[in-house]
């Protein structure tokens, strides 16, 4: 396909696609003269896979180079390489290991690690990412303890499991594999934490209505007391 046709099929539009190749993110296409490339389907897929990362992992354009090296580099396994998307996708997050809360929240995320079994790899932020938010609740007067985590690792792990996991064809080409995962990580993330939020919402209606008619019943009593008396 012309590059015409690669920007209709990819909703890219041409000047973006010819950065992309500049920047060698886009393989160059098939030259068929001095003036003219052809592109494929590979060209579509890297495309789609870019804009997931711009688009939707919003990732910078060092992110988006470690990820597409990645994909290119065929003697990385794919679970190395999504790892690498997987870490793209996390905040940075500066360790304090001179600070008490800071030390005492990595050694809560670490046991979690131990007693959950995952396998997560030495470089991977995520324990940094999960010992911050424990050290601001904590800060915040809301502390977290394994009994006040056990619902979320739970929920967590039968989302990831049970569903997410199985979205992604592992054996597929390695650009739509790192897109789904991309996609799908971002995206169903989203979708969760608006489903909390709604089940918050109605799950507070209903315990503020039973808090009202216990009191409205309290009132009554004591007003039918009172008569009686």
């Amino acid at each position: 396909m012309r590059i015409s046709e690669l920007s209709a099929a990819s909703q890219v539009p041409i000047p973006t696609i010819k950065y992309y190749l500049r920047e060698g993110l886009l393989p160059q296409g098939a030259q068929v003269s001095a003036t003219r490339a052809v592109y494929d389907e590979s060209h579509l897929r890297r495309l789609r896979l870019i804009r997931a990362l711009a688009d939707v992992g919003r990732l910078p354009l060092a992110s988006i180079r470690k990820v597409v090296a990645a994909v290119e580099d065929e003697e990385l396994d794919v679970h190395t390489m999504l790892g690498v998307a997987h870490h793209a996708l996390s905040p940075d997050v500066e360790p304090h290991p001179e600070d008490d809360d800071w030390r005492a929240a990595r050694e809560q995320v670490d046991a979690l690690i131990r007693e959950n079994g995952l396998n997560i790899a030495p470089d991977a932020p995520t324990p940094d990412e999960l010992a911050q938010s424990i050290v601001l609740l904590a800060r915040l007067d809301m502390p977290t303890s394994p009994e006040s985590l056990r619902p979320y690792i739970a929920a967590a792990r039968e989302l990831v499991i049970g569903f997410e996991v199985r979205q992604i064809d592992y054996a597929g080409p390695r650009d739509r594999t790192v897109e789904r995962m991309v996609i799908g990580t971002v995206l169903y993330g989203k979708i969760f934490d608006v489903l909390r939020r709604m089940f918050q919402e109605s799950a507070s209606a209903e315990v503020a209505a039973e808090a009202s008619s216990k009191a409205s019943a309290e009132v009554s009593t004591e007003t039918s007391g009172t008569i009686t008396r």
